[in-house]
């Protein structure tokens, strides 16, 4: 259940992040349910991204996550949004980032969107797993 919580809570941070950047794009074609399973699997996308890629990221760039105290994990979540965002053009899903600073602000605002609706929802919580 907290997997579908926190994929829902993903796909509504990248909608307000395609709203209020206009260097992020999705594109929906049809009704707004294609358009709703569109963010989810976007959101998909971007889960499976983080659980496979960044730690081997974050793993290799350890010593410049240290030295610049933890700031380097910026960067890291702005390339796995751009990481993202080319798988996502290779399957044929309409979602465009527009470059690293654009990346960068989005991997923020998709953080602490996806992190306030994780907090409400509980889908953080490890007692209840």
């Amino acid at each position: 259940m907290n997997l579908i919580l926190r994929t829902i809570a993903t796909a509504i941070a990248v909608w307000v992040a395609s709203l209020l950047l206009p260097g992020i794009s999705v594109q929906t074609q049809g009704s707004q349910a294609a358009a709703i399973g569109t963010f989810i699997l976007i959101a998909a996308i971007i889960g499976l991204v983080n659980t496979i890629v960044k730690p081997l990221a974050q793993a290799l760039s350890g010593c410049l996550i240290l030295l610049t105290l933890g700031l380097f994990l910026l960067v890291v979540n702005a390339a796995m949004l751009i990481l993202s965002s080319w798988i996502c053009a290779q399957l044929g899903i309409g979602f465009a980032v527009d470059g690293w600073g654009t990346a960068l602000i989005g991997s923020i605002i998709i953080s602490v969107v996806s992190g306030l609706i994780n907090g409400v929802t509980g889908a953080n919580d490890k007692s209840s797993q």
